[in-house]
């Protein structure tokens, strides 16, 4: 039987383990979906794989699948965090989808001197990883930690991760990591506001041993559209694309 719903859960998951759904998931299986009792989906926790599950109880305000086989095993993204500083809602919520779709293996807001966001919703950000790892096919989902800021962030930073750190102000040239491409380890992607860091967090982040300042190309990007540029020529130097 072809399961092509994916579900992520908080149960783990083993050969003949009993999963009980709560008010929400059955909604959507059972009220939106239309399943019915012998369906199968596919479930994921984030630490066990991805399993073939069947819905042996169905109703309107709970359920239960048990787990029959396992279809993946748990996937890994490679050791890479991305800081952003956030911005509009929508465009927000599309870099936390866009980074869970690309590998990232940790999600962190930061806030610069020229973020101009209200407050952090950190558990509906995290609800849009886990619904982007739904419909991506990924079997890890990456935390979104709460916003911090940037100069409080760097204060305690470990410097064994090194970080890319994307500076506009370098702009006008061919997109380029000339520092990174020999640098295994683990790794964090920087991405500034819409108005770009300010010229002391600037010179603060080019003093710093583990800071690598790179271009994006020869255009200032959107903070969206840096994120996924960022993201992507890591992965392809760096990360699982490789």
């Amino acid at each position: 039987m072809n399961a092509k719903i994916r579900l992520y859960v908080e149960h783990p998951l083993g050969q003949g383990q009993s999963l009980t759904l709560d008010k929400a998931q059955a909604h959507y299986l059972f009220g939106v979906m239309r399943l019915a009792v012998g369906a199968a989906i596919l479930v994921f926790n984030g630490r066990d794989g991805e399993w073939r599950a069947d819905v042996t109880e169905a109703g309107k305000r709970g359920g239960v699948l048990r787990c029959v086989a396992q279809t993946k095993p748990l996937q890994m993204p490679p050791d890479l965090w991305l800081l952003f500083a956030p911005i509009k809602k929508a465009r927000t919520d599309f870099i936390v989808e866009k980074a869970t779709e690309m590998g990232a293996a940790r999600i962190l807001p930061v806030m610069t001197a020229f973020t101009n966001a209200g407050r952090i919703q950190r558990d509906r950000l995290q609800a849009h990883a886990v619904e982007a790892a739904e419909q991506c096919g990924g079997t890890y989902v990456p935390e979104v930690a709460d916003a911090v800021k940037l100069d409080r962030l760097l204060e305690s930073w470990d410097s064994e991760r090194k970080i890319m750190f994307c500076d506009e102000a370098l702009a006008g040239g061919t997109a380029c990591l000339p520092d990174i491409t020999a640098a295994v380890g683990p790794w964090a992607i920087l991405i500034g506001p819409e108005g770009g860091f300010s010229d002391k967090e600037r010179a603060r982040l080019h003093g710093l041993d583990f800071a690598h300042p790179v271009t994006l190309g020869p255009r200032i990007l959107r903070a969206d559209t840096a994120a996924v540029a960022a993201m992507t020529l890591w992965q392809d130097r760096l990360g699982d694309w490789a």
